[in-house]
């Protein structure tokens, strides 16, 4: 069994991939700009719940759940963070 830490760059470098696969498509071919935009906040949102999932996991396979709710989202200021890491 993987750690979370692994699921998560496994994940992460799997899109990296797509992206300069993408990436590569768009620098060569004619494709509308908004097309380009769409596709990849999609894909953000595709990797966000991928990663989520793997934090949720992790969560439950660690401790016994609980009647309260755990507050999984976080917060802004480190999503905004974390975006720009990811562009570059």
């Amino acid at each position: 069994m993987i750690s979370t830490s692994e699921a998560r760059k496994l994940v992460n470098d799997l899109f990296e991939e797509e992206a300069l696969v993408i990436g590569g498509l768009v620098a060569v071919s004619q494709v509308d700009d908004d097309l380009v935009w769409r596709l990849f906040r999609n894909l953000d949102v595709i990797r966000k719940r991928s990663l989520h999932r793997i934090e949720t996991h992790a969560m439950v396979s660690g401790k016994k759940r609980t009647g309260s709710r755990v507050n999984l989202k976080p917060h802004p200021a480190i999503e905004a963070f974390l975006s720009e890491i990811w562009r570059t």
